[in-house]
């Protein structure tokens, strides 16, 4: 019997289900930080939900702890890679509220078609307003989806009912997976300039932190109604507070919010703004199925069996000469995604060398969950990555070359792009070994500009020169050079992200050919 600290609400069928195991619930309800130090000693199991800080601190300060249970779905109170280096697993659930989220984006999108929170409000303060209020049909008018993954997947489905015409804009969808579900796939400049009612479904990354801002509005048309249940920062407020107030678009509804909890936000004083308070999953369904769900998890996990949603992956079972590489291949995956524009058709996983023997499948899912944690609404796990792949017609292929006289290397290639990488040193430190076909040995940094040029004398100095204009410090370069002896490469890492001004600068000059910022979270 092991000891389960749970110190927040979570559904009785899930304390349940954890006692019916044979296991000690400790529920322990508003600890603040240091009670919390002081109750984890001893404790195997800690659930919580959103409210409670699982930090580096307060896994250092654990004992016993094998798991961490989050009954949802975002991580951001969990300080995860902590949790990886002290061996305790952390786990989700994931799928709980996907289909409440679907549901509160369809309740935010006829509520600010209608009008219906402006008029109610006004109708118990004593005002008829029937010709203020006049809505829009939802039939025949155009629903664009920014992310289509499981909820916008499902969000698309719902809207189809109501005689929407649906667009998305994914780079990590197929079209043939788009075309399953009937939605056209379309740029995202496309997207906002045609689309009536706009929703978001991605992940917050710093790739979609503040997407939809006053560069990306000022192409939308005058009738643009934007929905966010998804995550808070990947709206500008102020920018669409400022395109709603001047009616340069038709309104909003928002759930999700830069800082939370919040009773301050520009979008609050703008009448034709609709906001709710982070209630994307606040449906009994949904906490029920939290709860239910990450209590199993946490018992297969003090039980030393398989997870299936745990997030850092549990290499237990993997080879000792496999294990190292797995969370390097995840790094590649993450590389890889910031390479391609979207999404190749096919991606190979190649392993080479000793490594290549062991059963790689967890080197292969860790290679996925790189690829696509930065692209899809759910979080993505060691047991629903090649289903998500799947999803969006990606199909991943495996290639071994098991060789003992062979360095170990792991490649991912598709869509004309590849990465490998290799472990280094007594530290096993990750390296790139290998880009586009280029010959490399770095380091991969948090932030990374990729620079193909001609190869040709001065080409540094002119990079070099671009960034320090722009204020960027460059940390680290090293140059590959092609077969051909044509084309060069420079990965350059950088002080901070390089942004998107600063990319077409770079693409604009005469000898450059391709640029990409990458940055891994």
């Amino acid at each position: 019997m092991s000891r389960i600290l749970v110190t927040e609400t979570i559904a009785d069928a899930g304390l349940e289900r954890l006692r019916a195991a044979g296991h000690e619930v400790d529920q322990r309800l508003g600890l603040s930080p240091a009670e919390l130090l002081d109750a984890i000693g001893g404790a195997s199991g800690l659930i919580v939900r959103s409210a409670t800080q699982v930090t580096a601190e307060l896994l250092a300060r654990a004992d016993r702890l094998v798991v961490v249970g989050r009954a949802g779905i975002g991580l951001d109170n969990v300080d995860v890679e902590a949790a990886t280096r002290a061996g305790v697993m952390v786990c989700n659930a994931p799928e709980s509220n996907s289909l409440s989220a679907a549901e509160h984006t369809m309740a935010l999108l006829l509520a600010q078609a209608r009008n219906v929170p402006q008029a109610h409000a006004a109708l118990v303060a004593g005002r008829w307003e029937r010709a203020k209020w006049e809505g829009v049909e939802l039939a025949d008018k155009t629903l664009g989806i920014v992310g289509l993954g499981r909820i916008g997947s499902l969000v698309a489905q719902r809207a189809a009912a109501f005689g929407m015409r649906i667009i998305a804009h994914d780079p990590f969808v197929s079209p043939e997976a788009a075309k399953r579900i009937n939605v056209d796939l379309v740029d995202l400049d496309t997207l906002v300039a045609t689309a009536d009612f706009l929703t978001l479904h991605l992940a917050k990354t710093p790739e979609t932190v503040g997407l939809i801002g006053k560069e990306l509005l000022a192409k939308a048309k005058p009738s643009l109604r934007i929905v966010n249940v998804a995550r808070g920062g990947i709206v500008d407020e102020a920018a669409l507070a400022e395109a709603a107030r001047e009616g340069r678009i038709g309104g909003a509804a928002v759930d999700v919010f830069d800082m939370e909890p919040t009773t301050e936000s520009p979008l609050f004083d703008v009448p034709s703004i609709v906001v709710t308070p982070h209630l994307g999953a606040s449906t009994r369904e949904a906490q029920d199925k939290a709860g239910v769900t990450v209590a199993e998890q946490v018992v297969l996990a003090l039980a030393g069996e398989f997870v299936p949603f745990a997030v850092n992956v549990d290499a237990a079972e993997v080879s000792e000469t496999l294990r190292p590489f797995v969370p390097l291949a995840e790094h590649l995956g993450a590389i890889f995604s910031g390479l391609v524009d979207a999404v190749p058709a096919v991606v190979d996983v190649e392993l080479r060398g000793s490594i290549a023997k062991d059963d790689t499948r967890v080197a292969v899912l860790a290679a996925v969950k790189g690829l696509l944690s930065a692209q899809t609404d759910v979080p993505v796990s060691y047991v629903n990555a090649l289903d998500l792949a799947a999803e969006r017609g990606i199909e991943v292929r495996t290639i071994t070359a098991p060789a003992q006289d062979h360095v170990n290397i792991i490649r991912i290639s598709g869509g004309g792009h590849s990465v490998a990488g290799r472990l280094s040193g007594l530290d096993e430190s990750h390296r790139i070994s290998e880009l586009d076909a280029h010959a490399l040995d770095i380091h991969p940094s948090v932030n990374m500009v990729v620079i193909r040029n001609l190869d040709m004398p001065g080409m540094v100095g002119v990079v070099g020169a671009m960034l320090g204009d722009a204020g960027i410090n460059i940390s680290n370069m090293h140059i590959g050079e092609s077969g051909d002896g044509v084309e060069a490469l420079m990965v350059v890492a950088t002080s901070g992200p390089v942004s998107p001004a600063v990319q077409d600068a770079l693409r604009a000059h005469e000898h450059v050919r391709f640029v990409r910022a990458i940055t891994i979270t």
